[in-house]
């Protein structure tokens, strides 16, 4: 099954490709200059930080749990326990 270890340590064009291909689109925030599109790959779920000025995919990450940006997503959908 592809998840997060299948992408980290890949060139972010071709993290796009294969979030495309596998991915389910969960849902998006704004957090400062980002449109964060969150994403469900296998059991793991990874935000695609998109900088709207520029149309420009900055960085992929594998979502933070203990990070601030939790409250926007738990404002809109239910997210399981993560460990």
């Amino acid at each position: 099954m592809i998840g997060w270890s299948s992408l980290q340590n890949l060139p972010l064009e071709k993290k796009v490709s294969l979030l495309y291909e596998h991915a389910a689109f969960v849902m998006a925030i704004r957090y400062y200059k980002h449109k964060i599109n969150l994403y469900l790959l296998g059991s793991d779920y990874i935000e695609v930080f998109v900088n709207h000025k520029y149309a420009s995919i900055e960085r992929i990450n594998l979502l933070d749990p203990t990070h601030s940006r939790m409250k926007f997503y738990s404002d809109q959908i239910k997210l399981p326990a993560i460990n």
